[in-house]
């Protein structure tokens, strides 16, 4: 089944990957992918917080806006650190069916 926020984050990871070699004074997405992964990590950390703040505050369009954000920049570090979108699914589909208490207690130490 397709939806809205699929088709959206399949546009966006299309846009990124277009951007990559791009010249960063045009793009954003180029100068962030320019800069590497450790940029983008940190950029994505950033937005995390700003979620949870959002979150904690109890803002709904807040936390709406900042999670655009954040997977914007989640996808961006995806793209700099050479990870797929199907591989991050191939992750969640060995996890399905399994309780999340009972994987996590399977991940080595």
């Amino acid at each position: 089944m397709s939806t809205r926020f699929s088709q959206t984050l399949e546009r966006l990871q299309a846009t990124i990957a277009s951007r990559k070699g791009a010249d960063p004074e045009s793009s954003y997405t180029a100068k962030l992918l320019g800069e590497g992964s450790e940029r983008a990590a940190k950029k994505f950390g950033e937005e995390a917080i700003e979620t949870v703040i959002a979150a904690i505050q109890n803002d709904p369009e807040a936390v709406a806006a900042e999670s655009a954000d954040l997977i914007y920049h989640w996808l961006v570090l995806l793209t700099a650190a050479g990870v797929g979108l199907d591989q991050v699914a191939a992750k969640l589909e060995a996890r399905e069916g399994t309780s999340g208490l009972s994987e996590k207690a399977s991940r080595p130490k």
